[in-house]
């Protein structure tokens, strides 16, 4: 009878174990494949620029989306631009003060996705961004590509440099920056 209780149990305890909650997964960035871009404008055109160097922190719950999260963390000083001379123009004290402010941040908070169609999700990504020593609240839109290997998110989306005091230029330079997201991690 004791083994049959016991035999019982072990059989209750291996398929409780089944269904548990697959917790979130960390996933890995690969640098080669993933870019973060900008795109500035003023009234007689516009400059096209990026940061070579950024790290990211994401873990994955592909059941349970909203309990996903990001972090990006951006090496201010690797910006480049399509001008060698706005490049450094761009890293001093007039925009990113790169010196002072060496890393732009991003935290996510909420994630919401939708089902996905055809293989690709529509997300928000809501969080902080903290570049110049202030945090602003975001929302990043995303289309997730899940592949057997990979995922992959892009965004594009603007941001008001006013709201983390990049002033200058105001006039002559649009306030309204476009940010393009590439980022790929391997399952």
């Amino acid at each position: 009878m004791k083994m049959r209780i016991l035999g019982s149990l072990m059989c209750a305890l291996a398929l409780v174990g089944m269904f548990q909650p697959v917790a979130a997964a960390e996933l890995e960035l690969v640098p080669g494949k993933s870019k973060i871009h900008f795109v500035g404008s003023k009234s007689d055109g516009q400059h096209k620029g990026g940061f070579k160097k950024f790290t990211v922190d994401s873990l994955a719950d592909f059941e349970n989306p909203q309990n996903s999260s990001i972090t990006i963390v951006i090496e201010a000083a690797s910006l480049w631009s399509d001008d060698d001379k706005l490049t450094n123009h761009l890293k001093n004290a007039d925009f990113f003060d790169v010196r002072k402010y060496p890393k732009i941040t991003f935290a996510s908070s909420e994630i919401v996705s939708e089902k996905p169609v055809d293989k690709v999700a529509k997300a928000k990504i809501k969080g902080e961004m903290e570049m110049l020593g202030k945090k602003v609240a975001i929302e990043v839109p995303v289309d997730v590509t899940i592949t057997e290997d990979f995922v992959e998110l892009d965004g594009s989306f603007e941001i008001d440099r006013t709201k983390w005091g990049m002033t200058y230029g105001q006039g002559k330079v649009n306030n309204e920056v476009k940010i393009e997201v590439e980022l790929v991690f391997k399952r």
